[in-house]
């Protein structure tokens, strides 16, 4: 499984925007529909609020791809 290391720049990032911010979607539109159709997990669970707060300290998984979300700088 590939993994990815996104540091946030804030308190939280929303979903649809770190799997475009990550590239694992070309577009914030592609995401949510990666999101809707269930393709999604945050800490191994489904998730599917597209604006789902993600937090430092968070995985989310798509497709063997694992974001591991830590805090900035």
């Amino acid at each position: 499984m590939q993994t990815i290391d996104f540091e946030l720049r804030g308190e939280y990032i929303e979903l649809d925007k770190l799997l475009k911010a990550t590239g694992l979607a070309e577009s914030g539109g592609r995401a949510r529909v990666m999101i809707s159709e269930g393709l999604v997990r945050v800490d191994g669970q489904p998730e599917s609020r597209k604006t789902a707060k993600i937090r430092a300290g968070q995985q989310v998984g798509l497709d063997g791809v694992r974001i591991a979300v830590r805090a900035g700088a």
